[in-house]
């Protein structure tokens, strides 16, 4: 995608500002949908209240970095200022673990293999969700702003590189490893893996699946924080319904990517990525149904994304 475009832009430096700033994206995509193509795949539950705790992770950290001294965000030292954003990433992750694992005690586990009633029932609780966003830290926007050190541009090649940009881009990929390594190299990820072919059987030889899923529905959660505290710095302003607006987008890139695939959700996030901002570069009349056309053209090639690993 990347390569076809550079013909149609014609400037290098605009075509790699354009690429760089669409893998930021793609990635901060990623890091929120990584936690719903999680519990989809492993669950087989249709989480459409995911948007709830992108909002709460995003609130909890400027929530945070508001009790921190101000000192640490506007030093011009990026030791400081990363300390800060990671101090308000865990708190955001923690939070919306919690409030996902009291989501699912109270609202999902009693729809197990009901994917109607999981809709309704998880949409129905993101908008509750919201209107507590709302009595807690008001409904009016927030301004998330980037610390000193994450501000301005760096050139390469005569391309302005936003330095946040390069930050998502890094964040996403360590967040891509660590799920691709636990998944697929540890006796963890063995288990959930197992346990999504033959629950039964894996309970059978001792180990508590039930348990196990639980906690992947708490982790996805949390990474839905995580990501919400992207999107908040890279909007640089938060709002309780920042979660609902990009719901359909995520479930977008986790159809192209194929229901419960992470290396799918990450292509997919990628693609979305880098075709919004050439689309919005080249053709901004069609930028808005960009990432549809992308999902309806994957479709009519691979129905059941670009990788299957579920029959659900």
């Amino acid at each position: 995608m990347a390569l076809a475009s550079l013909p149609f832009i014609g400037s290098t430096s605009t075509w790699l500002t354009l690429t760089l700033a669409g893998l930021a994206m793609g990635m901060i995509i990623f890091i929120i949908a990584s936690g719903l193509t999680l519990i989809f795949g492993l669950m087989d539950v249709l989480n459409f209240g995911h948007g709830l705790f992108i909002a709460v992770g995003a609130f909890v950290a400027a929530t945070v970095l508001g009790w921190l001294p101000a000192e640490w965000m506007t030093a011009d030292s990026l030791g400081l200022n990363l300390l800060a954003m990671i101090l308000a990433m865990f708190a955001a992750m923690v939070v919306s673990g919690i409030v996902g694992w009291i989501f699912e005690r109270v609202l999902v586990r009693k729809v197990y293999g009901l994917h109607l009633m999981q809709i309704l029932i998880t949409m129905g609780g993101m908008v509750v969700g919201e209107e507590l966003i709302k009595v807690i830290w008001g409904p009016e926007m927030r301004p998330m702003t980037l610390p000193t050190s994450l501000f301005g541009s760096v050139i390469f090649m005569d391309a302005g590189i936003e330095k946040y940009r390069l930050f998502a881009v890094v964040v996403g990929i360590i967040v891509f490893a660590v799920m691709m390594l636990v998944l697929n190299r540890t006796k963890l990820g063995l288990l959930i893996r197992a346990g999504v072919q033959d629950a039964e059987m894996v309970e059978s030889l001792g180990y508590r699946i039930k348990a196990l899923f639980v906690g992947v529905f708490v982790v996805g959660c949390a990474l839905a924080g995580l990501g919400g505290v992207m999107w908040g710095f890279y909007q640089q302003s938060i709002i309780p319904q920042m979660g609902a607006s990009i719901n359909v987008l995520l479930f977008i890139v986790i159809i192209i990517g194929g229901l419960g695939s992470t290396g799918g959700a990450f292509l997919g996030a990628i693609l979305v990525g880098l075709l919004s901002n050439y689309s919005g570069f080249l053709t901004p009349k069609i930028n808005a149904v960009s990432t549809i056309l992308l999902m309806v053209a994957i479709l009519v090639w691979r129905p059941n994304g670009l990788y299957k690993v579920t029959n659900r």
